[in-house]
């Protein structure tokens, strides 16, 4: 009895994980679906993930289906403090290690704004978006000494960040860190390739966004910075846009998709 009284918060935070692995998904697959829609003309539209909670809160039962992603992104976002905090995956303390767990916070912090868009969209009291919110930031960066190096470092470091999307992708390295041994072998070829393409059309968004900050560097103009919404409307605005924003769109369902995948046959263990 004592032993299963131990190993009970790790077993919550495990289905907070994998709830919050889910919820990031839907959200991914939605602004996905929506693009794919503009693209072929059937209504959605290009935006990002706040653009798409909004879209989420006027279908049936929206305000509903809106407050459990809310709870399943603080629930990622908890997951992501407890990688970094207990570190799960053995990153270790050296300079990488740290540097990795860091991440994590951030990514945490982020999907916790996120999950504040998305309990406002609620109450009816969502903000002008998150696009301005980066812009005030990087204002506030290039006013600082430097500023403009600084924000181009970031820039640089966001295109980084979008190579090593690649390096998931291709090296397919995420299939450790899955359980796939239900699955036909035919199945399984079927969800890594799904995985790694979403994975890479993630890159291609990473790739755009710190090109919009470079740009912001150089003109000295915080407005040029933009998001997913602004990279989506970029492709769609590119010769055969159509065909490079259904692309790309395709893709982050197929990310959304990847998401999912983590949620259901990820190994996770918080006390690792």
């Amino acid at each position: 009895m004592t032993q299963q009284i131990s190993h009970h918060p790790a077993a919550w935070i495990e289905r907070l994980a994998r709830f919050g692995y889910a919820s990031k998904g839907t959200v991914y697959f939605l602004v996905g679906l929506l693009a794919v829609q503009a693209a072929f003309g059937k209504g959605g539209k290009t935006t990002g993930t706040e653009g798409a909670l909004k879209t989420l809160v006027r279908q049936p039962f929206g305000q509903f289906l809106l407050a459990a992603i809310a709870i399943g992104l603080i629930s990622y976002s908890m997951w992501r403090f407890v990688e970094a905090i207990n570190d799960p995956e053995g990153k270790g303390k050296d300079l990488k290690g740290i540097a990795t767990r860091l991440s994590y916070v951030a990514n945490g912090l982020a999907y916790t704004a996120l999950a504040w868009s998305a309990v406002q969209i609620i109450i009816g009291s969502a903000s002008s978006g998150n696009g301005d919110a980066k812009q005030d930031w990087t204002a506030r960066l290039l006013n600082q000494p430097f500023g403009q190096w600084l924000v181009g470092t970031i820039g640089a470091g966001v295109i980084a960040f979008g190579f090593y999307y690649i390096y998931r992708a291709f090296s397919a390295k995420f299939r450790r860190k899955l359980d796939l041994s239900e699955l036909s072998s035919t199945e399984r070829e079927w969800i890594i390739a799904i995985c790694r393409f979403g994975l890479a059309a993630r890159s291609i968004v990473f790739f755009l966004i710190g090109w919009f900050v470079i740009e912001a560097a150089y003109m000295a103009r915080a407005s040029q910075v933009g998001g997913l919404n602004e990279a989506l409307e970029t492709l769609a605005g590119q010769p055969y846009g159509p065909w490079l924003l259904t692309f790309v769109a395709l893709g982050l369902m197929s990310y959304g998709v990847y998401m999912v995948v983590q949620a259901r046959y990820r190994n996770l263990d918080p006390n690792m």
